[in-house]
């Protein structure tokens, strides 16, 4: 049985000078133990949680506010808005689900609130223009408010009726604005046209406050970074506050956050409000700069990608939400041309290779073997079937080159990439049944296989293709650190 009163301080942890309200010290020295035993990308990811939450932050705010100074690329710069974006938005969910352990599905519904609330106030719609200053706190109230009725019928519920609940409501959200332009009241009166149904609210007006224009995409990307850092500071506050710690034990137990005397549905009550207003304001940024608002922004895809930036970087961790931002959303930017996605394709498993392969003398030969694989089927090919290697690679330059004389290119390969996909599922699968040196012998045509599917197949298509390699990412990340890069880990001992 581990020392559950033991408040010894864990040598060389910055924080542990004092005792952890509800972490047990035996628990984090097995954490602490087994973090600095996992090769170098588990010593990195160690060094990064040793570091003072604070200056963590503040290395990032820095380097944030250095992008648009070494660079004057557009493309970057709105990469870098979206992705402050996305962190301000998963900030908001770490509060529900990281922290007080609700399962909400419905938390995008609050983010496209905001943005037609901001759109409403600032737009010909109803020919109402208000300075943001005032714009901005209605929006955090109305959000807040709406946060607090959602939670109001389901706060007794949990798990997957709460999850069923609250994606009835997105769904309700969605329903409403794409039918907002004929409202009547129980159909007694007239319809009105109030969030413009499927074209939205065109027209409105970029962030005015008090004054200060925000017009340029250099603005927007500054005025995002302020607001995210501010959001920041409260939740980082609230974290370590009361609240804060009474949040964790409902999610933890709820059930006996409840006996200790916890109000449990009132914290409940709050976490929806806190979450819902943090979506209202990133609704507000991106109406601001978008100059327009459609239903179409604020529906399940924006919802899956939320998520998969929380689980990446770690649930409940506020430094997990800046790291799995920008992993998720740069990741995805990258892959959005054949060529980029083609070079983060194969650079992927070449680091996944050196990750998993022990000895090195195995990263070795199997990424030799590979090679030399390659190169022997493309030699027969030439011999006995020209037309396998009568198409063109997918990307150019020394990668290309070494991709026309390492791999076949038909000139069919669609059906054959359909094909060569069934079949790599099917070896993948089978290769989870062997071990030892067997299993490393027989990555060596796996590799190959899933390199031909993805020069044929894959790649032709990175809409798609974008999302399957996010969700191998995640079920990878998932298997070998479940609770994200910067999650804390739960140790249970029996």
């Amino acid at each position: 049985m581990a020392g559950g009163d033991d408040i010894t301080p864990v040598p060389d942890r910055p924080d542990e000078s004092r005792p952890k309200v509800g972490v047990d010290s035996w628990v984090a020295s097995y954490d602490d133990r087994r973090e600095r035993g996992t090769g170098f990308f588990g010593r990195l990811r160690y060094e990064v949680v040793r570091t003072p939450r604070p200056a963590f932050y503040l290395a990032f705010a820095v380097a944030a506010a250095l992008l648009p100074l070494v660079t004057s690329n557009g493309y970057v710069i709105r990469v870098g808005f979206d992705t402050l974006l996305y962190m301000l938005l998963a900030l908001g969910l770490s509060i529900v689900v990281g922290l007080a352990g609700l399962l909400d599905l419905g938390y995008i519904a609050f983010y496209g609130f905001g943005a037609y609330v901001y759109a409403v106030l600032a737009s010909p719609k109803f020919g109402i223009h208000l300075d943001t200053l005032f714009i901005l706190p209605v929006v955090i109230l109305a959000t807040a408010i709406l946060g607090f009725l959602v939670a109001l019928p389901s706060r007794r519920l949990v798990g997957d009726y709460l999850a069923i609940v609250t994606l009835f409501f997105l769904q309700f959200f969605v329903t409403v604005v794409q039918n907002g332009n004929r409202i009547s009241f129980l159909g007694l009166t007239r319809g009105y046209d109030i969030t413009g149904g499927p074209n939205g609210i065109p027209g409105v007006d970029n962030w005015d406050l008090a004054g200060l224009h925000i017009r340029s995409l250099t603005d927007y990307y500054y005025t995002a970074l302020i607001v995210f850092l501010i959001v920041l500071t409260a939740v980082y506050l609230v974290d370590a506050s009361r609240t804060g710690r009474a949040w964790k034990s409902l999610r933890e137990d709820s059930l006996a956050a409840e006996l200790m005397g916890m109000p449990v549905n009132r914290l409940k009550l709050i976490a929806f409000s806190f979450g819902a207003a943090i979506a209202g304001i990133a609704g507000a940024l991106f109406a601001g700069l978008n100059t327009a608002v459609f239903a179409a922004d604020f529906d399940v895809p924006t919802l899956i990608l939320i998520y998969a930036m929380l689980i990446l970087g770690g649930s409940g961790s506020l430094g997990g939400v800046i790291i799995g931002a920008i992993v998720v959303n740069v990741s995805l930017e990258l892959l959005r041309t054949p060529d980029h996605a083609t070079y983060v394709f194969y650079a992927g498993l070449i680091v996944g290779l050196a990750v998993k392969l022990r000895p090195w003398a195995w990263f070795v030969g199997v990424l030799g073997g590979t090679i030399a694989f390659g190169l022997a089927i493309h030699a027969i090919a030439e011999e006995w079937w020209p037309r396998g290697v009568a198409g063109e690679p997918t990307v150019g330059g020394h990668l290309g080159k070494f991709l026309d004389a390492w791999m076949l290119h038909p000139t069919n390969p669609q059906t054959l990439g359909n094909i060569a996909f069934i079949l790599l599922v099917f070896v993948i699968l089978g290769l989870t049944l062997l071990h030892g040196w067997v299993q490393k012998l027989a990555l060596i045509p796996t590799l190959w296989l899933t390199g031909f599917v993805w020069d044929n197949r894959l790649v032709v298509e990175p809409s798609i293709t974008r999302l399957i390699l996010l969700g191998v990412i995640l079920i990878v990340l998932m298997n070998a650190r479940p609770q994200g890069l910067l999650g804390a880990a739960r140790v249970e001992i029996v």
